[in-house]
């Protein structure tokens, strides 16, 4: 039997959608939560190679049919956690809204997924992960001077907002079983973002931090906290940002620290950029590997997904795991009395319904 997390005995009702809600409900199913989705029927899919979907059970309802959306108020009344990711309104419509899941529910955590949030002005609007982010000033502070680069969909779709919807649902949660009071959790993705940069904020308070992308400490504007081009065109980090680590990496690649400082205001860092992008042109990042890594030069090498899985780091922390020839990553973070675990393969949907009934006493 796999181990069930520390969020065993937790039911969780999802309501099927795309990008940040389903990820929220992987991380719970695999902290040891029953996670059951609501999918539509005739939807197609599951397997091991739904990475966000595994670890839940799936029952299909027609929530245009009275029956069916009765129940699933059923459902909802069984539940401690709902999830759902749709435009503002969509729940209310459906009637299956906060108002009437609480009173079917009352100390239900009610947890909602948006980019824009619940309420303002674009609360009704498209949109995706690269307009959130645009929005928060995080996308501007991202990439080199020409342009903004695109973080995939880290900062937005997954940081700023599944991270926040599962840390907000569980926060509800010790607070319901407290006091018996649900609630509903308004996780927006312009919310997290900006939460994200709290160290930022904090920087331009400090006055040492502008609005420039490249030109500031962490975002590749100085020598010592950047990316370089090897020999054989890979690529590798170094981050030595305290005096005893970047006196050790000027000591390995032969720099008198004297000469590029790593001085925190931006003396010297157009200067110490070059000579350190013609230093490690000449050697292949491997060599680089050979030299560097596991020192406290705050080192390492840019790896693709292939070569990260491969990673002797990786591999020794099972960071990675296998499912039917299918790489999933491994449940994090981990816990010492009540290890989290992958507990199955995204489910065939709808093909738990009387497995959910019998086991949620419905």
């Amino acid at each position: 039997m796999k181990p069930q997390g520390p969020l065993k005995g937790v039911k969780v009702l999802e309501f099927v959608g795309l990008g940040p809600a389903p990820f929220c409900a992987m991380m719970l199913s695999d902290m040891g939560a029953d996670v059951v989705r609501i999918d539509r029927p005739g939807a197609h899919g599951g397997g091991s190679g739904d990475i966000m979907g595994r670890g839940r059970r799936s029952i299909a309802l027609n929530l245009k049919d009275e029956d069916e959306l009765a129940l699933c108020r059923k459902l909802i009344a069984k539940s401690d956690i709902l999830l759902e990711g749709y435009r503002p309104g969509v729940m209310e419509r459906l009637g299956l809204g906060p108002d009437v899941a609480l009173k079917e529910n009352p100390a239900l955590v009610y947890g909602r997924m948006t980019g824009w949030g619940q309420y303002g002005p674009l609360a009704h609007a498209a949109g995706h992960d690269l307009n959130y982010i645009s929005i928060t000033g995080a996308l501007g502070a991202i990439g080199p001077k020409e342009k903004p680069a695109i973080p995939l969909n880290l900062v937005g779709d997954f940081g700023g907002g599944a991270m926040y919807l599962g840390f907000g649902v569980l926060a509800a949660l010790t607070h319901a079983r407290t006091t018996g009071e649900g609630q509903v959790v308004d996780a927006a993705i312009v919310d997290g973002a900006v939460s994200l940069m709290a160290s930022q904020h904090q920087l331009i308070s400090a006055g040492i931090w502008n609005t420039q992308r490249e030109n500031n400490l962490l975002d590749g504007g100085c020598h010592f906290y950047s990316v370089y081009e090897c020999a054989d065109g890979q690529h590798v980090s170094v981050g030595p940002l305290e005096p005893e680590f970047y006196a050790l990496l000027c000591e390995k690649l032969g720099v008198d620290m004297a000469d590029y400082p790593n001085d925190w205001t931006g003396k010297g860092w157009e200067s110490g950029k070059e000579k350190f992008a013609e230093i490690f042109k000449q050697k292949t990042r491997d060599e680089w590997c050979d030299l560097l890594e596991g020192t406290d030069a705050c080192f390492a090498p840019v790896l693709t997904y292939e070569e990260s899985a491969a990673h002797p780091h990786m591999v020794e922390r099972g960071t990675y795991q296998d499912m039917d020839g299918f790489r999933h990553p491994a449940p994090a973070p981990r816990f010492s009395r009540t290890p989290a675990a992958i507990q199955g393969p995204a489910p065939v949907p709808g093909s738990d319904r009387e497995a959910i009934l019998d086991s949620w006493d419905i």
